[in-house]
């Protein structure tokens, strides 16, 4: 039981019980199948433009837009997952202040031997441990004494796990993507709404300085009325991808002999998503997605991999590059960038444009009208004190990797919890980020055919309500 402030109105959204979840999730699963098929859409597709689908499946609860979590003086964080990612995100977890780190879950004992440690040397008491097989994690989800599963593990285990976390009445945070297939994204939103437990994708790009400081310029009007945006995750993957060592086995690698799309789109689209206040006065309605042949990786095995390996069994299909093409019911375009298959460097893109002017990241520039003339790219550190976002400019230095984006995600969101706040984003925005994975997959195997993203919001895009532009809690 969390110690939620007495008349907070949190505590009216307390979980119905994990039977009657389980029930009507079987029920609703069977009358809908859902699959790739099952796209759903929008019941105003004449007046917004967007394209006819599929009638998107009756709602099951209530929305979870604009719901704050329970007030609580502590967030006990249970950490599920422990490998590279894991193991640096539980530093920053407790470096928080009002956070304990209450368990720890990872079927490689010594990964959970290390992260106990680190809870000891910070002060606090040992963390339960759960390494006993890959669905140990089922056992500390059924804990009584947590309040956020943190998940960060490979991506064909994030469904089951953020799915068993909420129907133990927790909320769940899932580092991207948020699941595999559409029918998966709808169950995570209908058992969310039904469940009354937030799950989210925690995007950390949206928290980096350049996209926080574009967020506000954006919403202040600076780029005029909003045109396009671009985001991407081109990053040269291929040494770690046939690494013996740096991920626990071939996972990541074996999505390339699976799927053609974009594998990982949310680092790019959850920032521009939010410039346009996508699922906020805006929606994503289609995808047009475009792949290359693929050739890197298995060049790079070529190349580099010794006779014999495992690798050589492997026959990849993923494009070294995936172009996509987003729509939104305003009718604006975003492009989405994919490849971790060939030599190049970092980028984002990250990029913005409107009436009265254009950001483009990688290196930062801008060009706005009035303050701009001369044709030439301007200096954008110029707008910091202006428009930085105040989680910046009371973190000008945060800890942790990414620049500090990592450590400014969770800090935001345990603030959100601890004070009972809603959330900067929630599970319509992970379905929807998350979305262009099996779309652009199904886009290419269609020769770039649109692809009708689903209204995993079922109608409340068309409310205006705040996001990642949050104001400073009093």
């Amino acid at each position: 039981m969390n110690d939620a402030a007495p008349g907070n109105r949190g505590r009216a959204q307390d979980p119905p019980s994990r039977r009657s979840v389980l029930r009507t999730t079987a029920g609703a699963a069977g009358a809908a199948g859902l699959g790739l098929g099952a796209l759903g859409g929008t019941a105003a597709a004449a007046e917004t433009g967007a394209p006819e689908t599929t009638a998107t499946p009756p709602r099951q609860g209530r929305t979870m837009a604009g719901v704050p979590f329970e007030r609580r003086s502590t967030v006990r964080v249970a950490m599920v997952g422990l490998g590279n990612r894991g193991d640096g995100m539980i530093d920053l977890f407790l470096a928080l202040p009002g956070v304990r780190v209450v368990a720890v879950c990872d079927p490689v004992r010594a990964k959970t031997e290390r992260a106990a440690a680190k809870v000891v040397r910070a002060g606090q008491p040992s963390p339960a441990v759960y390494a006993n097989g890959e669905h140990d994690y089922e056992r500390l989800c059924e804990r009584g004494d947590v309040d956020l599963v943190y998940v960060a593990t490979p991506w064909d285990t994030h469904f089951a796990m953020a799915r068993t976390a909420m129907l133990n009445g927790k909320h769940v945070g899932v580092e991207c993507p948020l699941a595999m297939r559409l029918d998966e994204l709808w169950e995570l939103v209908d058992l969310s709404e039904r469940t009354r437990r937030h799950c989210m994708q925690l995007e950390n790009c949206c928290y980096g300085r350049n996209e926080m400081r574009v967020l506000r310029m954006a919403h202040a009007g600076k780029f005029g009325e909003l045109l396009h945006g671009a985001g991407a995750y081109n990053h040269d993957l291929r040494g770690l991808m046939f690494s013996p060592t740096y991920y626990e086995g071939p996972w990541r690698r074996l999505w390339h002999t699976r799927l053609r799309g974009d594998l990982y789109p949310n680092h790019g689209f959850g920032p521009v998503a939010g410039y346009m206040d996508v699922n906020r006065g805006d929606r994503a309605v289609s995808i047009s997605s475009f792949g290359t042949p693929a050739l890197g990786l298995a060049e790079y095995r070529e190349a580099n991999v010794p006779p014999g390996d495992p690798s050589w069994k492997e026959t990849y299909v993923e494009s070294d590059r995936t172009v996509s093409m987003v729509q939104t019911a305003k009718g604006r375009v975003i492009r989405l960038e994919h490849d971790v298959s060939t030599p190049h460097p970092y980028s984002r893109i990250n990029s913005l444009g409107g009436t009265k002017g254009v950001f483009e990241d990688y290196p930062a520039r801008i060009y706005l009208e009035p303050d701009h003339t001369d044709d030439r790219w301007a200096d954008f550190s110029a707008y910091a004190d202006e428009f930085d976002h105040w989680l910046w400019k009371e973190h000008a230095d945060p800890p942790g990797g990414h620049g500090g984006m990592d450590y400014l995600m969770v800090f935001r969101l345990t603030q959100c919890m601890r004070l009972g706040l809603v959330p900067d984003f929630d599970v319509y925005d992970g379905a929807t980020w998350t979305a262009p994975v099996p779309l652009s997959h199904a886009s290419i195997r269609a020769k770039g055919a649109p692809q009708p993203i689903p209204d995993f919001t079922r109608g409340e895009w068309r409310r205006a309500r705040p996001g990642l532009d949050s104001v400073r809690p009093a």
